[in-house]
């Protein structure tokens, strides 16, 4: 997947998007951070997600020297990293991944999730590697708003990879953001299954199930979300919002204000700001 722990949970974050709606302000769908995406009439929080995880040891689809110093560069110095896979004459596949990442690092998703796009599809690389490339698209496709083809690359990735739960991860997201809600649930049963005590699949199936009406089984998944990671910030707004469905207003206040005390700056955090200050505002008369 992507390898810039930051870049991974902007992607995600993009599920999160409209503001909760509070007691009986009319709702209107929208997922997104993007989740990396586009959710429903509230505060989507997708994973917005919850950061995406990513593999200790993904498949490369570069090797060598100059390939490891471009992606170790991308954190911390990405504009070092995109001028170093410009100018890496010989780089081929591996220095346009290196350049596409930088993009996205840089705040040009689409740029990036193209070029990595068309690596994915050309590439002669093991199809294990090929998914990632195509994983890594589908999170900056979601970054750039564009669902239909984040959907598209999280489905080529796991055509390559299919029992690669990170990927299954990836295209639950595409589709939450496509409102696709019954596809995403699909896809993380399959992930809970393996792993039932995955907080970030829990999370984003919860999201889901909200969406789709199914409250109890909402709240049912973000509650083992919550044990399983408690200070996650996109599971406790998640759960704010549940809880505010049910009409626990001083559980969704807590939970929204924990985000924003302890997660600032974050997209979670002005979603949490934005769902308190309707919260406070009340019901529109």
């Amino acid at each position: 997947m992507i390898r810039s722990t930051a870049l991974a949970a902007a992607a995600a974050c993009c599920l999160a998007a409209m503001p909760v709606d509070v007691a009986s302000r009319a709702a209107s769908p929208k997922v997104a951070k993007a989740a990396l995406s586009t959710p429903a009439p509230e505060a989507e929080n997708a994973p917005e997600d919850q950061a995406l995880p990513i593999p200790p040891v993904a498949p490369r689809i570069g090797e060598g020297d100059q390939y490891d110093r471009c992606m170790d560069m991308l954190a911390d110095d990405p504009a070092g990293a995109d001028a170093l896979a410009l100018s890496w004459k010989a780089g081929g596949e591996a220095a346009t991944q290196c350049h596409a990442l930088a993009q996205i690092e840089l705040g040009n998703p689409a740029a990036g999730a193209a070029l990595l796009s068309r690596v994915a599809a050309s590439s002669a690389a093991p199809a294990e590697a090929r998914a990632e490339v195509f994983g890594e698209a589908a999170q900056a496709w979601t970054m750039a708003g564009d669902g239909a083809q984040a959907l598209e690359a999280a489905a080529q990735a796991i055509m390559l990879s299919p029992d690669d739960p990170d990927l299954r991860v990836t295209h639950a997201i595409a589709a939450v953001a496509m409102h696709q809600d019954g596809q995403a649930i699909e896809d993380l049963d399959q992930v809970l299954t393996a792993d039932p005590r995955r907080a970030d699949a829990l999370s984003l199936r919860a999201t889901a199930h909200r969406r789709r009406g199914e409250i109890a089984q909402a709240a049912a998944d973000i509650a083992l979300a919550c044990a399983e990671d408690p200070d996650n910030p996109d599971a406790l707004l998640e759960r704010g919002i549940i809880r505010q469905r049910e009409g626990d207003r001083a559980g969704a206040r807590q939970d929204w204000q924990k985000v924003a005390d302890h997660a600032p700056d974050t997209p979670a955090a002005d979603l949490a700001q934005q769902n308190l200050a309707l919260l406070e505002a009340g019901p529109v008369q």
